[in-house]
């Protein structure tokens, strides 16, 4: 397996949150909605506000217990547009702060985020998809890709987005997202299903408490006693500023993806017949499938996009030119086909690609996939088997 290290289905039910986790390294059983509250108060987050929507419910369900415990806020919105407008607030003055929802909430979210990304405020979000469009339903699905990664509201802006395939992953990446809004003073999504945001699997937090507050800076609204005064804004009506500001935040996207990449390779280690691409659950479920027919002579691998924006395409085509034979690429998704336009991308029209997607909340099975392997290889891996036979 090739990674960057990343440092330290149905409508949800509703249960009381789980105990506050104990000791560093001690492992507990956590929904992954309540561990993903729980990473944010350890990655710092001083303020919560939000607005319920299933799947993610849980996420202020649980915060609004444990952040007065911590010495923070928690405040329920009249909206989600209210709500981003207060992360607005918030991370102006220099605080960590978060809000959640799904998907028809961070719909209503698109214009205060780019408000926020164009006054380069640092802020984190949470985006446990459901399936649409429109009201759709509260099933697990993955149709929010474009709209997290293609930057769903106006002007050049884009969030940095991280996408997770566990509960264990969602924690590792919400303390990560939290650190890289405020190194790149950019809003991160991390965006997960609702499969990830209602299961319950052990969970562990590399530190204990609430975590550290923002560094000091040049730039929060702190009151201008004794300094300078100090301007958030997302107004530049001379259009050579506006130009140069655009190109500016153009070069700290392109610093993200030169420096913040992270994806995993499996099952390349004996080579492969077949890349199949997936990100987040359906990641998990490709993995199962690939480890099914891999006893049969059919030698697939998956890559999988953590981070889903800025898109891994070099590491994605270096994957692809790994492949033996003639390149065959097989993409899965909870959607239509949505990432499908990145990996084409990344391909630039020298592989064959191939699609499989499902939406409503309709989830590919791992027999399913490993049926679609022995599909697409079933030929060459009796090829393989008899190789191996007259050895």
């Amino acid at each position: 397996m090739t990674t960057k290290q990343i440092p330290g289905a149905g409508e949800g039910t509703r249960s009381a949150p789980s105990e506050t986790p104990g000791p560093t390294g001690t492992k507990v059983l956590m929904k992954g909605n309540e561990a993903l509250a729980e990473a944010a108060i350890r990655a710092g987050c001083v303020h919560f506000f939000g607005y319920p929507i299933t799947p993610q419910t849980e996420v202020p369900e649980y915060l609004v217990k444990r952040l007065p415990e911590e010495g923070g806020v928690f405040v329920q919105a009249e909206s989600e547009v209210a709500a981003v407008n207060m992360i607005m607030g918030a991370a102006g003055v220099g605080v960590k702060c978060l809000t959640s929802s799904s998907s028809p909430g961070i719909s209503l979210m698109a214009e205060g985020l780019s408000y926020i990304a164009s006054c380069e405020l640092p802020c984190v979000l949470i985006n446990i998809m459901r399936a649409g469009p429109g009201l759709g339903g509260v099933l697990a699905a993955q149709g929010d890709y474009m709209q997290a990664t293609k930057g769903h509201g106006h002007g050049d802006y884009q969030l940095i987005v991280l996408a997770p395939s566990s509960v264990q992953e969602s924690v590792d990446l919400m303390l990560l997202s939290f650190d890289l809004a405020e190194r790149y003073l950019n809003p991160v999504m991390l965006c997960a299903d609702g499969m990830i945001g209602q299961m319950m699997e052990p969970v562990s937090f590399p530190t204990e408490g609430r975590g550290a507050p923002m560094k000091e800076n040049e730039w929060a609204l702190t009151g201008a006693d004794g300094r300078k005064p100090r301007l958030v804004n997302s107004l530049v009506l001379a259009p050579e500023a506006l130009d140069a500001h655009n190109r500016k935040l153009k070069a700290k996207y392109e610093r993200v993806a030169e420096e913040e990449m992270r994806w995993e390779v499996y099952g390349a280690e004996q080579g492969y017949d077949l890349l199949i691409t997936a990100f987040g659950t359906m990641a998990r479920i490709v993995k199962t499938a690939i480890d099914e027919v891999a006893g049969e002579g059919l030698r697939a691998a998956l890559f999988r996009p953590i981070m889903i924006n800025p898109f891994p395409y070099t590491q994605c085509r270096e994957a692809m030119d790994g492949i033996a034979g003639d390149g065959l690429v097989l993409d899965i998704e909870m959607n239509m086909g949505q990432m499908l336009y990145d990996i084409k991308l990344a391909g630039e029209g020298s592989r064959r690609i191939e699609f499989i997607g499902s939406a409503g909340g309709m989830v590919p099975s791992p027999d399913e996939v490993a049926a679609k392997i022995r599909e697409l290889l079933g030929s060459r891996g009796e090829r393989n088997e008899k190789t191996e036979v007259d050895r």
